[in-house]
């Protein structure tokens, strides 16, 4: 990851927010491995001695002072257990508080990206970027302390490994250099399957959603062992990456052991001249400053998957920050309108019309920044639309889509989408002009009922309306309809249309709708075709 990309300057930032507690775990860290070094050495002395002593006969097991090592001892296993509950408590608050905010950046980004990209991500890959990707990165933000760790047990080893004598010290220090080398070529070798592994663990998420999306449909048609096998390749491919991940990552754990025990026993020969005492303390220090050196061994395994998470997350934020803010002088007047070079007035209601198939939806969703709209064919008080920034798009119009989306949650939760200050009057009155109010009062608990993922206890018609009420709480002088009453039977259709149209006479609002249902498009008075000819007019 470079130091310009766009992930590498938000955790750059990050780790200035959290500096002080990335500080504190770091100060933790390298209390833990001192503590650690000196515990194991102390302890090997200790223990040698003792037995020497007491080997040796009654009065010199006597004269042996137990209680000031044994307190020493007590007291480096003391601090060896507070730092390390300050160091993980520091870390992963200073990573959790990153996180917090790295995912609604990655979010706006997402919703900030050209259409083309925002609508190209689907709902598994867009979780797996939220959720797995940036999991992952927790691991860069969690081990910042580890390289404090080793340098506190290098320092700490070596104090111990000199009474042993420069010999001893220096095995010591080529163990730690040769272990850290070779662990260096294995991660190299580590870096596809690495990333294998994370490109993995995506798929599965996105492949799961889908099909779990289209569960119903997937019944309907006995599709579900057809459904069930492309989630067990899915899985078979994730385990797979893995068994070759795991393969080489068992390499670092050999790598680690073999050096911890070459260490001690280079030392403990080299250091037999000092006397048992000194050798045992000086094997035990040499082989607790190489286990030291145990995170950075662990984030070296990681390196691949950690990588690929990154770019995975820098395409995102690249994405999000290459689409230009454009902006718009104030004032703006949302209500002024120019379609294909004619001008429309405030409270025209406008029919979007063509064949099925010709891009009706296309245009609708292009008026609001969620797909490309072409240049000059929409001014906005004088403005092209396609260069305009959301924010006056959206206060320009009030959309309810063809496909009604409702989050998990109550009938207020989704309305309020639309204006988190709604009071109940106003939801109400909304909902009534949806004709959905009758249906609202009957549910247990009204406006506070739980709908479920999606709105599942409503029916097609009754999110559609919903979706419909949501978009009238929106101050915006035009309303954008996309099929509002599509599968609602003629009565309940012709109830909806004559409330819109009460509506429209009430508020003054604009109308562009979408409709083949002859009771909505007798509402207007002009019409738009979406795929007009060059300066054709507005009939």
């Amino acid at each position: 990851m470079t130091m310009s990309s766009p992930l590498a300057r938000l955790l750059a930032n990050e780790r200035r927010v959290e500096r002080r507690r990335l500080r504190q775990a770091a100060i933790c860290a390298a209390l833990v491995a001192a503590a650690s070094v000196l515990l194991l050495g102390l302890s090997g002395w200790f223990l040698t001695a003792a037995a020497l002593a007491g080997s040796t006969g009654v009065v010199a097991a006597q004269a042996f002072n137990y209680m000031l090592p044994s307190a020493g001892i007590r007291l480096l296993a003391i601090v060896r257990t507070g730092a390390r509950y300050g160091e993980r408590l520091a870390g992963h608050a200073a990573a959790f508080g990153a996180l917090a905010r790295l995912r609604p950046a990655l979010y706006h980004a997402i919703t900030t990206a050209p259409p083309e990209d925002a609508l190209a991500l689907g709902r598994g890959e867009a979780t797996a970027r939220l959720i797995g990707d940036v999991d992952a990165v927790e691991l860069r933000f969690v081990r910042l302390s580890g390289p404090w760790g080793v340098a506190a047990a290098l320092v700490s080893g070596m104090a111990l490994a000199l009474l042993g004598g420069w010999s001893v010290a220096g095995v010591t220090l080529v163990c730690v250099g040769a272990v850290l080398l070779i662990g260096h070529g294995l991660a190299r070798r580590l870096d596809v399957p690495g990333r294998a592994v994370q490109r993995a663990t995506g798929d599965l998420r996105e492949e799961v959603a889908m099909l779990g999306d289209a569960a119903a449909e997937l019944r309907c048609f006995a599709l579900e062992d057809w459904a069930i096998d492309r989630i067990e390749q899915a899985g078979d491919r994730l385990a797979a990456a893995q068994r070759r991940q795991a393969a080489v990552a068992a390499g670092f754990e050999w790598l680690h052991a073999a050096g911890v025990a070459l260490a001690a026993a280079l030392a403990l020969t080299m250091g037999a001249h000092a006397g048992a005492a000194i050798a045992a303390l000086a094997a035990l220090a040499a082989a607790m400053t190489v286990d030291a050196i145990a995170p950075v061994l662990r984030a070296m395994t990681e390196r691949g998957r950690l990588a690929e998470a990154e770019a995975r997350l820098n395409s995102v934020l690249t994405a999000g920050a290459g689409r230009p803010h454009a902006t718009a002088p104030a004032p703006i007047d949302p209500a002024s309108l120019v379609l294909d070079g004619q001008r429309v007035a405030r409270g025209t209601r406008i029919a979007l019309t063509g064949p099925s198939g010709c891009g009706k939806t296309t245009l609708v969703e292009g008026l609001l920044g969620l797909r490309a709209l072409a240049a000059g064919r929409v001014l906005v008080d004088g403005r092209d639309a396609a260069t305009l920034p959301a924010t006056v798009r959206r206060a320009t119009f009030a959309w309810a889509p063809q496909d009604a989306a409702l989050i998990a949650g109550t009938v207020r939760d989704n309305l309020r989408l639309a204006d988190a200050l709604a009071d109940d009057d106003r939801l109400w009155q909304a909902l009534a002009d949806a004709a959905l109010d009758g249906v609202v009062r009957a549910l247990p608990h009204g406006l506070d009922a739980w709908l479920g993922d999606d709105g599942a206890r409503l029916s097609g018609g009754e999110r559609r309306r919903l979706s419909l009420a949501r978009a009238y709480l929106v101050a915006a002088p035009w309303l954008l309809l996309d099929e509002p009453v599509e599968g609602l039977d003629g009565d309940l259709a012709a109830l909806v249309a004559a409330r819109l149209d009460a509506r429209l006479k009430r508020t003054g609002q604009g109308l562009i709708v979408v409709s083949h249902r002859a009771v909505l498009t007798s509402l207007c008075d002009r019409q738009w075709p979406a795929c007009p000819t060059p300066r054709r007019s507005v009939a």
